[in-house]
């Protein structure tokens, strides 16, 4: 279902005259996953937040740990929970806001073609700075962007 809606996305802003994708050795439906994934996880928490978020589904992709691409990796479920909370939250998965879906699918492009150093440093986890730790709290703190705190 994940990467039907990605490449939906994909197909209805190629109609309204945007680039082709980037191609991408992640895995089919690349951009479109990590952008669905930037938009829904990274909305509103700026350039820094956005990437940041990024970088732990490409760190994550890079780990034999998680799945080997980045669908996999937005997909994944462990225990029967969802990887990424908006996955599991039973709401439907709407692009309400164009301008931040614009955001998204260019900090996926950017990450997938020019990736540049790693602003998280090998970041494999995040959570929202207004949730507590829980079991994040045994793991090795990185740092803040965007309003999440992220660990390895």
């Amino acid at each position: 279902m994940l990467r039907t809606l990605a490449l939906l996305t994909l197909a209805l802003l190629a109609a309204c005259g945007r680039p082709d994708p980037v191609a991408s050795s992640m895995g089919e439906g690349a951009q479109a996953c990590l952008a669905e994934a930037l938009y829904f996880e990274a909305r509103g928490t700026g350039d820094e937040g956005r990437r940041a978020v990024g970088e732990v589904i490409l760190n994550r992709a890079a780990d034999p740990r998680f799945p080997s691409t980045i669908c996999g990796v937005v997909d994944q479920r462990y225990n029967g929970s969802c990887q990424f909370s908006y996955r599991c939250d039973a709401l439907p998965e709407t692009y309400n806001e164009p301008a931040e879906l614009e955001k998204a699918l260019q900090t996926a492009a950017l990450l997938l073609t020019d990736r540049g150093e790693d602003i998280t440093h090998g970041a494999l986890y995040f959570h929202a700075a207004s949730m507590a730790p829980g079991w994040f709290a045994t793991l090795h703190r990185l740092g803040r962007f965007g309003g999440n705190i992220f660990y390895r």
